[in-house]
């Protein structure tokens, strides 16, 4: 008897339900670099391992989706999403999760260090790219409904509203981490060289996953626009 592939039920007829199973392991991956700062900035150095530990298992559970439709994506689909359409997308999504690991593997490198009265600003800016990413998980699980309407008609109306906001949420931390940046230049000479280019990276990087949000709205504009 052969073994049946438990992506075969999750897959069905259509590549919409795993890629929405995807955004989902996505969301939660950015979500841990929440718990991952807030355990920083507690000096709670067992915690901060420990986050580190789950986002790197979150993001691997993340590729496995990945590849695991791509694998089975057919080379031409029955519904009015291009191919090439989709898999951008998912590799967009694909690259929050990535970014995520790669902010946890920067703060496992080296002990990760923020000045006092620039924490509140860094976890401002933390949450507002995790908004970016929820936001583009909810346009993402609008997807199927989309699919079932031609992405014409009222959904398709909602989710180009659902896009601006995504891009007003963007905006908003994008002016955070340049506001941050400007902060910690101010901080050069309190801060060790190595220490303020990590976090500029990891500002940089914490910024990137809400750029990556915005770019998969974008993508999904273009398919609404054909």
């Amino acid at each position: 008897m052969v073994a049946k592939n438990p992506f075969s039920d999750l897959f069905g007829r259509s590549p919409i339900k795993p890629l929405q199973h995807h955004i989902e392991v996505v969301q939660k991956c950015a979500l841990l670099t929440v718990d991952l700062f807030d355990a920083v900035f507690a000096g709670n150095r067992d915690e901060v391992q420990e986050q580190i530990n789950r986002i790197f298992e979150v993001e691997s559970e993340a590729d496995q989706i990945k590849n695991d439709l791509r694998e089975h994506l057919p080379k031409s689909l029955l519904m009015p999403i291009d191919r090439r359409d989709l898999l951008e997308i998912l590799n967009l999504q694909d690259a929050i999760a990535d970014t995520a690991q790669d902010i946890a593997a920067i703060v496992q490198l080296r002990r990760f260090e923020v000045p006092e009265e620039l924490q509140q600003p860094f976890m401002l800016l933390v949450r507002r790219s995790i908004d970016a990413c929820n936001q583009c998980s909810l346009i993402i699980n609008e997807l199927d409904e989309l699919v079932a309407t031609g992405f014409r008609g009222r959904t398709s109306d909602v989710v180009h509203e659902m896009i601006a906001e995504l891009n007003k949420i963007e905006s908003d931390a994008d002016n955070l981490g340049n506001d941050l940046s400007r902060e910690l230049f101010r901080h050069d000479a309190t801060m060790s060289p190595v220490s303020l280019m990590l976090t500029f990276r990891v500002v940089e990087l914490i910024g990137g996953m809400a750029d990556y949000a915005e770019m998969v709205g974008n993508r999904l504009r273009l398919v609404l626009a054909r």
